[in-house]
């Protein structure tokens, strides 16, 4: 198993001194937030993509990919009516893809929930068609540059689209592309009726694409009351083994305190 931090916890730190950061305290990864490099995927240069490769690489980190996809710039939408921010949107998805791939990364999470609540005048089925018709424009380039595009199911507090993983699979299987996965996420599935470990075992391993580890609190793995005892045990089960990104909402007392916290409670499921 390898583990990953999200760089956005360290925010307005220069991304070199996270790389050496996330080195120093065992992780193996870093997942970027775009919003961190710059206000729109397509205003990072490209030596300035270089350089967060580079600034990766020196620390002996894998740079997994991408998350909060759609957090920027403004006016970004899956689910909506209106064509032209639909098509804003599926070309912004296709610009993050190069993103990724540039940086040496092969994960996009799509959470953004904001970003695919339905808006008015929108039914659940026409929220489901055109996320599936967005996607299904951009899958094959996806395939083409190496890259897996992860969604993400998020509880009702955060947005009223894909709410169970049960949901998010059936629009994978719907949409039936080896580079569209399902993102599972512990804070997320904390919210489902069915116990973490029992939603982590309804899904094989092939259809997973990439795993986020918090606890229900907004804080890291260890952090809160969710016991990982039986949530390492399923994931072992199901035969995970690829990333745990560790993605947090809260900041105190420090971000490196949290990293650290986290990795160590990690380790006592998945030791070096």
């Amino acid at each position: 198993m390898k583990f990953a931090l999200c760089n956005e916890m360290f925010e307005g730190v220069a991304f070199a001194d996270v790389c050496a950061a996330a080195a120093r305290l065992g992780y193996d990864g870093l997942e970027i937030a775009p919003f961190t490099l710059a206000d729109s995927a397509d205003a990072v240069s490209s030596e300035q993509r270089k350089q967060v490769r580079r600034a990766a690489a020196d620390n002996g980190l894998e740079i997994v990919g991408l998350h909060w996809l759609f957090a920027g710039p403004a006016g970004l939408h899956m689910t909506t009516t209106d064509d032209l921010v639909w098509g804003r949107t599926r070309d912004y998805l296709s610009c993050l893809i190069d993103l990724c791939a540039d940086l040496g990364g092969k994960i996009l999470v799509l959470g953004s929930p904001k970003q695919r609540s339905l808006p008015p005048g929108q039914t659940k089925d026409g929220a489901i068609r055109r996320a599936a018709d967005l996607l299904a424009g951009v899958l094959d380039k996806a395939a083409a540059l190496d890259a897996t595009i992860c969604l993400e199911p998020l509880s009702p507090v955060e947005t009223d689209f894909i709410n169970t993983v049960a949901q998010g699979m059936e629009i994978v299987r719907q949409i039936n592309h080896p580079n569209l996965k399902i993102h599972l996420d512990v804070k997320a599935m904390c919210s489902e009726a069915r116990p973490v470990p029992e939603i982590i075992r309804s899904v094989k391993a092939e259809y997973v694409g990439h795993f986020h580890v918090n606890d229900a609190n907004l804080y890291g793995p260890g952090m809160g009351a969710v016991d990982y005892a039986p949530i390492a045990e399923a994931i072992n089960d199901i035969g995970w083994d690829k990333w745990l990104s560790v993605e947090v909402f809260k900041y105190d007392p420090d971000p490196e305190t949290i990293a650290k916290r986290s990795i160590e409670y990690l380790r006592k499921f998945w030791p070096r």
